[in-house]
């Protein structure tokens, strides 16, 4: 079995109209939510010690914050395929992965990362979580499915079970949507 880790970067800043998403970095909100969420990627405890990531400035400052609250960040391999990837070309991604460790946490952008949970998870009623995901899948979301997999290579649609879902505003309802938004 292997295990996937699906983290969504924190809510990123839309004030400066000039910049090109790429380099959009976090809103005030999306620090602390990235801090948040690094804590409690540490305390449940999968100790992801391969990480693959969007090099987008949003994703790139998400990791930084979300390590220093957790207090160590494992090495991350950078990749601009995952940069508004669908969910396909995550797939192929992952499956390229040749040191094929157990665990690998993918951080990213929607729509692909959430596509990729509806593509693993089956939808038979066997996951309330994913009905979750089917209401939205916010910044900063952090997600875990268990794929009935031996190596990356083998990764294929409907093989895998979302096992944990947090989003920032279980943690910290000020973080939850605004009125304003």
């Amino acid at each position: 079995m292997k295990i996937l880790g699906i983290f969504r970067h924190a809510k990123s800043d839309w004030t400066d109209a000039r910049l090109r998403d790429f380099d959009r970095p976090l809103n005030k909100r999306g620090r602390v939510g990235a801090g948040v969420m690094g804590k409690h990627i540490l305390e449940h405890g999968v100790g992801w010690r391969y990480i693959l990531a969007s090099p987008a400035v949003r994703v790139t400052q998400t990791i930084e914050l979300a390590g220093e609250a957790a207090g160590e960040t494992p090495p991350v391999t950078w990749d601009r395929r995952i940069y508004l990837a669908s969910s396909a070309a995550l797939i192929d991604v992952l499956k390229d992965q040749e040191s094929d460790p157990r665990s690998i946490l993918l951080v990213g952008h929607n729509p692909g990362l959430e596509d990729l949970i509806f593509d693993l998870v089956p939808d038979d009623g066997s996951s309330p979580l994913r009905d979750v995901v089917e209401d939205k899948f916010p910044t900063a979301a952090y997600a875990v499915v268990e794929l009935d997999i031996e190596h990356w290579s083998q990764l294929r649609e409907g093989c895998g079970w979302l096992t944990h879902l947090v989003r920032p505003r279980d943690l910290d309802p000020s973080l939850g949507p605004s009125l304003t938004e």
